[in-house]
């Protein structure tokens, strides 16, 4: 097959190469220089690639098969390709479009991007005036290098051959009758051995396209036309003969040769080095952070050697550098024993440990010295990262620097924290590192925020911002662009509504906005509002506010839709503890599911942290005398109770200083269980509370206030000598009351048993009283103070002979038939004493049941598995979100005191108006773009449970507008939860999960305001927004 050289009219004839049996056609004359060419037999031999030494003149080939474009600007591509015409080549066009442009003798613009050498002089001004020239960046292969040795050089009839050796994964596979990759180069008279870039691993440059790629970076190296050459060697810049130097003669293009199109050599993976990044010179989002020249970021920056400490596996170092954006580190870590670039957020980062301070380096890492250690702490479902550095030094330098990222990006501000995403997504779309963005990369950057934009109008709008004219947006060009994607029309016509045609709010003006919002509408309030959200200098001195700072403002906390009073302690935490609902958790050792899940002290720290206050811990007999934890009769892993109770010591009261309950299942001898006595008494000290409180009314429980900083244990409690048992029903049964999938058959039995029973019962149940004292330990029963687990007596028992300190635990199952069958007298027990309910220990895949149900009943302890994602657990997040997220919220007065006086019902509107920067679900397909819709759920008392959503919005993920309107009628407003949901709408398959928020209906503040969403874990998805107005009315 014959190529056309672009730089002469006529068409030279290229001699063919049989790779079968090493034939070469006689010599053809060059119709550029004149001189014949030979070529030699490379087809078969996968050890080694040839370069054949030309005259100086130039010639023509291609690398691959060539793109050509017709003459309205239709590329086509030699091959076969649908409904192909063949030219006068034996080529073939798409869509039967010759490239008549070819036989012209004038390169078209997409084939000098295949010619390394191409002169700019040459070639066909493009649509915006620049020349066709080489562009690296948009997929031509770098070209090989001279071989450092002249050893490697043969001379085949008269041409002077280069042997340029394979690297073994990037070697293209021989086909019959199919030549491979010939390149053609003028060779220097000495080439020298090419120096190894920075931080390469040795041997020259240009054994792989990964040290092509690295030479282009090393220190003296220069790329002429996109092909590297030495320093020195002919062409290089400053050399003599070189173009631009004193006397040189009129620059030549120089040119690649190849037969038919070979497969491509594999890429090798970059080091995290190399990695997503670029240079090392710090960005401009640390320099907003005021950390350029901050030491700990610096080393951070540069990058450190660390160990991943994991169970299995020795650990292994790795390279572990944070970005330019300050706010992701970047490490190679392993899928399925492949090799990968992996990174984490600092945004996602929930504290940095020093030492061996979590399980995984206690249990591992103790070879390591403990000055050396360190963990971060992962938000979510992500796995803690173990690590141990070479020196105390670094350790120290990523403990202070990842601190100190943390504290920053947390205090950023809405406008800061935009600034900082919009210099990520650029940074990531500019694939060469240049701080220019292409078109294409423009595009790339549209694809990655979500937009699916008309090519059309995304080229005009880049046009309009390339006030340079170079087809590259920077600088300022680059912030115009970026501002004209962010405009908010639907702000603009909000702005506009209050300023006027001025387009200047004033403060009065904004007054009058702070009034229809509902808030404080004072003229001073008004004046703090534009000093703190202002951007402009001028504006802010004369108490003005620009559209700016008006968007900054509500994007802000104070346009929040949880009212910000609420993010502190503000009701009455002096009331019984049975008034109010307890965050609880179930199984709270397990990071997984109950069958083969690990156990951990993690899951234990991560419950308390985000406002937990009752978890549990399954007690098992232990070898060496020691109780351990885990989900008995499974193959769950085990830990030790005496690490449970550590790392409860060491953050129980770190989130909230109000009580934790300890749930014991109990299934230890009475060894082991004063073995548990003890560690409690020695490790918890003075937190633990093992006596009644002084003055207490033992008719009643004690407040939160009254329990602040203290622990205390649920579990069973041996009879007091001055607590004769009123009837049968107060003593303990002989059955484990905690082993729960037992319980409800235990409690049947119980209560048949009761009824059976004469007036002589209380004579026959007491010697057995005594045999079941015998099953628990003096010592853990004298730790049971306010919650004594007993099981349940029945509703009227129990509302007859109230006993606050006895707390019963209710299946799912068996609350529900409470609730249908008799749901006003369970109100009225849990107004006097305290309930738990947990989920079927048949779940096998630790999933939830729907919390509000039992919340509706009044029940306290309703104990979710934390381990589980879905809208359980955010119903349970929404629930505990007011109050300081402190883990207790008062239950409303017609839970407290039935049957207290109802509220009144209430309308909901909710105008869902738009949404802003949605996250993009499948970031390995670049043309997936979220259609979003929204929904608004309701969940509250049966009556006013409802959901209703708006239409989807096709291909729009960064600022879909909806403006639709839904209403929802509550008639007891108070137990109701609000929640919004994002999903990405799908005709065939179930819709994807993209972002959501849940808050209490009286946490809702009304007017215009923003949500920030959620992922399906609880993390920020920071910066998407969705902005709606709120209005409730009264019925």
């Amino acid at each position: 097959m014959a190529h056309e050289c672009p730089l002469s009219p006529r068409v030279p004839t290229v001699p063919r190469c049989d790779g079968r049996k090493g034939v070469v056609d006689p010599p053809a004359q060059d119709s550029c220089s004149g001189s014949p060419v030979s070529l030699p037999v490379v087809s078969g031999c996968r050890q080694q690639q040839v370069a054949v030494s030309l005259g100086q003149r130039p010639r023509c080939a291609l690398g691959r098969s060539p793109v050509q474009e017709d003459p309205r600007g239709m590329r086509t591509r030699g091959g076969r390709g649908p409904a192909g015409d063949e030219d006068s080549r034996g080529m073939r066009t798409r869509g039967g479009r010759a490239a008549a442009r070819a036989h012209s003798g004038t390169p078209s613009r997409s084939l000098c991007k295949l010619m390394p050498g191409a002169d700019p002089t040459l070639g066909r001004p493009d649509r915006d005036g620049d020349p066709c020239r080489y562009r690296p960046e948009l997929g031509a292969d770098p070209p090989r290098q001279a071989p450092s040795d002249p050893a490697q050089t043969v001379n085949i009839a008269g041409a002077e051959i280069w042997l340029l050796p394979v690297p073994p994964r990037a070697r293209p596979r021989a086909r019959r009758g199919r030549p491979v990759l010939v390149q053609l180069q003028p060779r220097p008279p000495a080439p020298p051995r090419l120096p190894a870039p920075a931080g390469g691993t040795g041997g020259t440059a240009g054994t792989s396209s990964t040290g092509a790629r690295r030479a282009t970076e090393a220190p003296g190296a220069s790329e002429t036309a996109g092909v590297w050459e030495a320093p020195g060697a002919p062409g290089a810049p400053g050399a003599p003969g070189a173009p631009g130097a004193p006397g040189a003669p009129a620059p030549r293009p120089r040119t690649m040769i190849c037969g038919k199109k070979a497969r491509p050599a594999a890429e090798q993976p970059r080091s995290p080095l190399y990695g997503p990044g670029g240079s090392r010179r710090p960005g401009r989002a640390l320099k907003k952070m005021g950390l350029t020249e901050d030491e700990d970021v610096q080393r951070m920056l540069r990058g450190s050697l660390l160990r991943k400490i994991k169970a299995r596996g020795v650990p292994r170092e790795r390279l572990f550098r944070l970005q330019e954006d300050g706010a992701t580190v970047c490490f190679e870590g392993r899928f399925r024993g492949a090799h990968s670039l992996r990174s984490f957020s600092v945004l996602h980062v929930e504290g940095v440990r020093e030492g061996h301070q979590s399980e995984g380096l206690r249990k591992y890492g103790a070879t390591f010295p403990e000055c050396h250690c360190f963990t971060i702490v992962l938000k979510g479902k992500l796995k803690n990262l173990d690590l141990a550095a070479r020196g105390e030094e670094d350790a120290r330098h990523w403990v202070q620097g990842l601190t100190k990222l943390m504290g920053r990006l947390q205090a950023m501000s809405q406008a800061e924290k935009l600034d900082h995403w919009i210099h990520g997504v650029l940074q990531r779309a500019d694939r060469n590192k240049d701080n220019k963005m292409s078109f294409r990369e423009v595009k790339s950057m549209l694809r990655m925020i979500n937009i699916d934009m008309d090519d059309g109008y995304a080229y005009r709008l880049f046009r309009e911002c390339d006030r340079s004219g170079n087809e590259r947006l920077e600088g300022r060009e680059l912030e115009e662009f970026c501002r004209r994607l962010l405009r908010r029309p639907e702000l603009e016509e909000l702005f506009g509504h209050y300023s006027g045609e001025d387009l200047v709010l004033s403060a009065e003006e904004l007054q009058d906005f702070l009034r229809d919002q509902g808030e404080d509408a004072s003229l001073r309030q008004a004046r703090s509002i534009i000093r703190a959200h202002e951007l402009n200098e001028k504006a802010r001195q004369q108490d003005l506010m620009m559209l700016d700072g008006f968007m900054m403002y509500l994007l802000s906390s104070a346009g929040d839709i949880l009212n910000q009073e609420h993010t502190k302690v503000h009701q009455d935490m002096s009331q019984p503890l049975c008034h109010y609902f307890i965050s609880s958790s179930h199984n709270t050792y397990l990071t997984r599911n109950q069958i083969g899940g690990t156990s951990s002290t993690e899951a234990y720290i991560r419950a308390l942290m985000s406002g937990c206050r009752c978890v549990e811990l399954d007690c098992w007999e232990g070898s060496d005398g020691e109780p351990i934890v885990y989900h008995g009769h499974t193959l769950t892993s085990k830990i030790l109770f005496r690490d449970v109770i550590e790392s409860i010591r060491d953050y129980a009261f770190k989130q909230s200083p109000y009580p934790v309950i300890l749930s014991l299942e109990n299934h230890c001898g009475l060894e082991q269980q004063a073995t548990m006595a003890h560690h409690m008494r020695v490790i918890l000290g003075d937190m633990l509370l093992a006596q009644p409180l002084e003055g207490q009314d033992p008719h009643s429980l004690p407040s939160p206030e009254q329990l602040k900083g203290k622990v205390l244990v649920k579990g069973k409690k041996l009879p007091e000598p001055w607590h004769e048992p009123q009837g049968i029903t107060s003593l303990p049964e002989p059955e484990d009351e905690e082993e729960e999938e037992e319980e409800e058959e235990e409690e049947e039995r119980f209560q048949e048993r009761s009824r059976r029973q004469s007036s002589q019962a209380l004579q026959e149940i007491r010697p057995l009283q005594a045999k079941d004292a015998s099953q628990v330990a003096p010592e853990l029963s004298a730790l049971v103070v306010y919650c004594q687990a007993v099981p349940f007596p029945g509703l009227a028992h129990a509302l007859r002979h109230p006993q606050p300190w006895q707390m019963s635990s209710f299946s799912e199952r068996k609350a529900r038939k409470l609730i249908k069958e008799a749901g006003a007298a369970l109100v009225r027990y849990n107004a006097q004493q305290l309930s738990r309910i947990y989920p079927l220990g048949l779940k096998m895949n630790s999933s939830n049941y729907n919390p509000q149900e039992m919340w509706n009943a009044g029940c306290q302890l309703v104990a979710l598995n934390f381990q589980t994602p879905g809208y359980e657990m955010d119903l349970n997040a929404g629930r505990f979100l007011g109050n300081g997220r402190c883990g207790y919220v008062l239950k409303p007065p017609c839970l407290r005191c039935p049957p207290g006086q109802g509220s009144r019902s209430l309308l909901l509107h909710v105008r869902v108006i738009s949404a802003q920067q949605l996250p993009k679900l499948h970031r390995e397909k670049g043309s997936s773009i979220v259609d979003p819709f929204v929904r608004v759920e309701i969940h509250g008392v049966p009556a006013d449970c409802a959901r209703q959503q708006t239409h989807h919005k096709l291909n729009n993920g960064f600022n879909p507008r909806w403006e639709e309107t839904l209403s929802f009628q509550l008639r007891v407003p108070e137990l109701a939860l609000l929640r919004f949901v994002v999903e990405d709408y799908d005709t065939t398959s179930c819709n994807d999960f993209v972002g959501q928020f849940t808050l209490p209906l009286g946490s809702v503040r009304q007017g215009y305001r923003h949500i920030h969403l959620l992922s399906r874990a609880g993390a920020s998805l920071s910066p998407a927004t969705l902005f709606v107005h709120i209005r409730c009315q009264s019925l």
